[in-house]
């Protein structure tokens, strides 16, 4: 995923894939991961949440490396520091915070905070000096996504002392993974994509089961008193949260600009809020509606900004 240029987050049309893989990985990020916060609320009732995290991109992981080594990929030494850095930040950091978190959390206002994320990205670019300072239309997106946030620390959303901590945290994981999506482009390998979701997905899980150990997770789990539905839930983190919707992922931010690949939070939100609200009785106030209206107003005018920036030659192109 390296370029030659890292102010230079383009990706040549040459190199652009079909438009059925394309469409097939945008809605599984787009609905898979919309899924996924009530899967993790559901999971975490009855299962710590630093070994639901740990265990489900370990066997995910697991999988995928072993897909790779039958292709053929092997891994680099490339491909192992970018899955250490990676793994630190989409999973031990971002994933680690999001499943503590959703104790207290709901699961759709979870997913209005990591809505911010293509905002955040749109900033990050400019200011580690891998993409064009932002335009006016970007600040714009990032007030409002800003706002977006602020409605769900309010009383009536956010709850209790200990809601209102998780949401920082959420907030927290939004911008470490934001951080991971910038950085991913340089430090992973051109080729080798199986590798490119599995390795970090392993260096993550042992971060996570690492951390779980460390916080004594191991006293409070109980098989017997593990709910069906977190059993459920587990299941559908591992082999669709992260097995198929992480794989997806890492391959389209192969291909696409990071600005793009993060408007999954377009639709994240509303599949978020919509099944908490349907299947766990999660509330949907005024405050949470204004809410996603504002995050999906701030996602489509950083995107729109950078769809006129990529209308316009870039200086690599225009020599």
């Amino acid at each position: 995923m390296s370029e030659a240029s890292a102010s230079n987050a383009r990706v040549r049309p040459a190199s652009r894939p079909g438009r059925i893989e394309t469409v097939s990985a945008f809605l599984a990020i787009y609905l898979i991961w919309g899924s996924t916060f009530l899967a993790i609320r559901l999971t975490v009732q009855s299962i710590p949440p630093l070994f639901t995290a740990g265990t489900r991109h370990l066997l995910a992981g697991a999988i995928l490396l072993c897909w790779a080594l039958w292709k053929g990929e092997r891994p680099t030494r490339q491909g192992w520091r970018a899955g250490l850095i990676l793994g630190f930040l989409f999973f031990f950091v971002s994933h680690g915070l999001l499943h503590w978190a959703e104790l207290e959390v709901p699961s759709g206002v979870a997913a209005l905070v990591i809505a911010v994320e293509p905002a955040i990205v749109a900033v990050m670019l400019p200011l580690l000096r891998l993409g064009p300072s932002p335009r006016s239309a970007t600040w714009v997106g990032l007030l409002v996504g800003g706002l977006s946030v602020a409605l769900l620390f309010r009383p009536e959303v956010s709850g209790g002392p200990g809601a209102f901590t998780g949401l920082l945290a959420v907030l927290a994981s939004a911008v470490a993974w934001s951080l991971g999506i910038v950085y991913s482009r340089k430090l992973q390998p051109a080729d080798g994509s199986t590798l490119n979701a599995a390795l970090p997905l392993l260096c993550g899980s042992v971060m996570l089961l690492a951390g779980s150990l460390a916080r004594g997770e191991h006293h409070a789990l109980h098989p017997s008193q593990i709910l069906p539905e977190s059993v459920l839930g587990l299941l559908f983190l591992i082999f669709f949260g992260s097995l198929t919707a992480f794989s997806a992922y890492a391959w389209l931010l192969k291909h696409y600009e990071p600005t793009l690949v993060a408007t999954h939070t377009y639709v994240n939100p509303i599949v978020a809020v919509l099944l908490g609200w349907v299947f766990a009785g999660e509330k949907l106030t005024p405050s949470i509606l204004v809410s996603m209206a504002l995050a999906i107003v701030a996602i489509w005018l950083v995107n729109r900004s950078g769809r006129v920036r990529r209308r316009a030659p870039s200086p690599a192109a225009s020599r």
